[in-house]
C-alpha cells in the first residue's frame, strides 16, 4: 500500500602491488616485441625497396641491350643492300651474300627475347609497386644513372642500424624481461580493492550525505600449490632467452657476412665493368679497322663478320655489367641497414 523506490550506485576498482617487478617486467616485454614487430615491418620495406630498384636496373640492362641488338641489325640491313648492290654488280659471291644473310637474321632472332624479357620484367615490377601488370615509364639510360660513392673505412656500428639485427635485439630484450617476470611468479601476489558507492530514496541524494558508502580490502596470494608450474614457466622462459640470444649471434654474424660479400661485390663488379669498358673501345677499333682492311682488298669478310659478332656480344655484356655493378651498389646499401627507410616511411604513411 506504501511503494517506495530506493536507488543504488556502486564503484569499484582494484590494483595489485607490483612489489617484484612482475609486471613492469611485463610490460617491459610487451614493448620490446612491438619494436620488434616494427623492425621486421622495416625489413620488409627494406626487400621490397630493393627489389624494385634491382627489377629497374634489370629493365634499363635489358633497355641497353636491345637498342644494342637494333642498332646491329639496322648496321647489317644496310650492308645487306649494299651487298646485293654488289652482287648485281658481280663484286661480291653468294657464299658472302649467305654469310650477310646470317648473321642478319642471327642479331634479328635475339629481339624477340629481349623483348619478351622487357615485358616480363615490366610486369614484375609493377606487381612489386602494387599496381596492375603493364608498361613501366623510363628514366635516364642505365650509363647514365649515378653510381654512389661508398667511402672507406665504414665502421661496424652502421650494421646496427639494420632491421633484422634490430629485430633481433629487441627480441633479446623481450626474453630477458619475460624471465625476470617468470621468476617473479615464485613469491606471491598482493592485491588491493576498493569501492565506493551509496543508496538512497532520492536519485539526486545518492552521492550525497549519509547514503556515502565506503568500503576497501586486500589479499595476499602465493604460488603454495604452483611451484612446478612456475617452475617449468621459469625454465621456459630461460630456454626462450637461450634462443633469443643464439638468433641475436646469428643476425649479427650474418650482418658481418652480407656486409662483407656486398662490399667484395661491388668492387669485383666494378674492376670487370671497367675491363668491359676498355674491351668494348678495343673491338669498335678492331671492327672498324676490318671493315676497311675488307674494303681495301686485304682480308675476306668473314673478318669483318667475326669483329662484328665479338662487338655485338661485348656491348650486350657490357650492358648487363653496368647492371650488375648498381645491382652490387644496392646489395650494399641492403647490407649496411639501408638508408632510405625513413624516406620510404614517410612517403607510404597514410596522411593524417
Amino acid at each position: 500500500p506504501n511503494p517506495q523506490t530506493t536507488y543504488s550506485g556502486l564503484l569499484t576498482a582494484s590494483w595489485e602491488i607490483d612489489l617484484w617487478g612482475r609486471i613492469r617486467r611485463e610490460t617491459e616485454a610487451a614493448r620490446a616485441r612491438l619494436l620488434a614487430s616494427e623492425e621486421a615491418r622495416r625489413g620488409v620495406l627494406l626487400t621490397l625497396t630493393s627489389g624494385v630498384v634491382g627489377s629497374y636496373l634489370q629493365l634499363r640492362s635489358l633497355d641497353e641491350q636491345l637498342s644494342v641488338v637494333r642498332q646491329t641489325v639496322r648496321t647489317r640491313e644496310e650492308s645487306l643492300r649494299v651487298f646485293e648492290a654488289r652482287r648485281r654488280a658481280g663484286v661480291v659471291s653468294d657464299l658472302e651474300m649467305a654469310q650477310v644473310r646470317s648473321e642478319l637474321d642471327s642479331a634479328r632472332a635475339a629481339i624477340p627475347s629481349i623483348e619478351l624479357q622487357v615485358e616480363q620484367v615490366e610486369n614484375a615490377l609493377s606487381v612489386l609497386l602494387g599496381r596492375n601488370p603493364g608498361p613501366v615509364e623510363r628514366g635516364r639510360r642505365i650509363a647514365d644513372l649515378g653510381v654512389p660513392p661508398i667511402p672507406a673505412g665504414l665502421p661496424s656500428d652502421l650494421l646496427e642500424r639494420r632491421p633484422d639485427v634490430r629485430q633481433a635485439e629487441e627480441t633479446l630484450v623481450a626474453a630477458n624481461a619475460l624471465m625476470g617476470a617468470a621468476r617473479a611468479r615464485y613469491f606471491p601476489t598482493i592485491s588491493l580493492t576498493g569501492a565506493f558507492g551509496g543508496v538512497s530514496q532520492e536519485l539526486d541524494a545518492l552521492f550525497n550525505g549519509p547514503s556515502e558508502a565506503w568500503s576497501y580490502g586486500g589479499s595476499i596470494t602465493g604460488p603454495l600449490f604452483a611451484a612446478g608450474a612456475v617452475r617449468a614457466q621459469s625454465a621456459q622462459a630461460q630456454a626462450a632467452r637461450r634462443e633469443a640470444l643464439a638468433g641475436y649471434e646469428l643476425a649479427v654474424q650474418n650482418a658481418f657476412r652480407d656486409a662483407e660479400n656486398a662490399l667484395k661485390a661491388v668492387q669485383s663488379t666494378r674492376e670487370r665493368l671497367e675491363i668491359l669498358d676498355r674491351q668494348v673501345a678495343s673491338l669498335r677499333d678492331y671492327a672498324r679497322l676490318a671493315r676497311r682492311r675488307y674494303e681495301g682488298g686485304y682480308t675476306s669478310y668473314l673478318e669483318v663478320l667475326d669483329s662484328e659478332r665479338t662487338l655485338l656480344n661485348a656491348e650486350v655484356t657490357l650492358a648487363q655489367a653496368e647492371a650488375e655493378h648498381r645491382n652490387a651498389l644496392v646489395g650494399a646499401y641492403r647490407a649496411l641497414g639501408g638508408g632510405w627507410i625513413d624516406l620510404a616511411d614517410a612517403q607510404s604513411a597514410p596522411a593524417s
